[in-house]
């Protein structure tokens, strides 16, 4: 399906895309920027977000985005978006930035007109930051066009600069015994492009942290691992059960098929 939309997609939309991906990147921040990031107990740090975006089964276009945020400590909902969207974009390896980033935006946005009061001071992302491709993923992209920290979290390993999923790779996460136990990522070109995460103390899959915007690896993955109850960061799993209920309730039926359904092949194109 993927290289169908490459088929569909016109060259200098490509083009555009890339230069536009290069243009941004350079605004990456992959450092702390704010003082509760500093703090072994993230003192100051209120208000936590997280995105989604639910797709409808059987509809390549329709979906719901979603924004919630949750107080911190406490990881309750204090505020919540859902919106049905249609995607206009197609999907493609890489670019899924700019076939679902659009709609979080807008979704930032109206918090910020219609109570500031509730922004939150960091977004969790359901996707990869700099580890990507060409190092500018779905959390960087979110992060620099907000001007919020970012995170991206994502449940699949994206193999790239020769990251494998491969007998090694599953020997280290063999060897994640207890919830916050990690390994780098490191690249074939020496960068640690993120983190293998245990976020909870009975999942066999770990986490993928990356930088998004404005915070460091370390604050990135010290804070997924504060937000999980379960194996998915708090922010990203209310933000994925209120959308998919959301379309429930708007569309009737048993709702879509998988939140974050990206309709391309193999882990994690973002």
């Amino acid at each position: 399906m993927a290289q169908e939309a490459v088929g569909r997609l016109p060259r200098e939309t490509l083009s555009r895309w890339k230069r536009e991906q290069a243009m941004l990147k350079a605004l990456v921040v992959d450092r702390n920027t704010e003082a509760w990031q500093q703090d072994p107990a993230f003192a100051g740090l209120q208000r936590v977000g997280g995105v989604d975006v639910s797709f409808v089964k059987g509809d390549s276009a329709g979906a719901c985005a979603s924004l919630v945020v949750l107080s911190y400590p406490e990881l309750e909902v204090v505020y919540e978006e859902c919106r049905m969207v249609s995607l206009t974009a197609p999907y493609l390896s890489g670019f899924l930035a700019f076939r679902e980033v659009p709609f979080l935006v807008d979704a930032v946005r109206r918090l910020q007109e219609k109570q500031p009061s509730l922004m939150p001071q960091v977004l969790l992302v359901d996707g990869n930051g700099v580890l990507h491709h060409r190092g500018f993923g779905v959390a960087c992209h979110l992060g620099v066009l907000t001007d919020l920290p970012c995170v991206g979290v994502a449940k699949k390993l994206l193999q790239v600069d020769g990251l494998e999923n491969n007998a090694l790779h599953k020997d280290k996460i063999r060897l994640l015994r207890a919830r916050g136990d990690a390994f780098p990522l490191r690249g074939r070109s020496g960068a640690i492009l993120g983190v293998a995460l245990k976020s909870h103390d009975h999942s066999t899959k770990p986490l993928y942290v990356s930088v998004g915007h404005k915070i460091s690896l370390e604050a990135a993955v010290r804070l997924t691992r504060s937000c999980c109850r379960f194996r998915i960061p708090e922010p990203v799993r209310q933000a994925d059960i209120r959308s998919r209920d959301y379309i429930r309730r708007t569309l009737g039926g048993p709702g879509p098929l998988c939140s974050g359904l990206r309709a391309g092949p193999g882990p994690g194109a973002l």
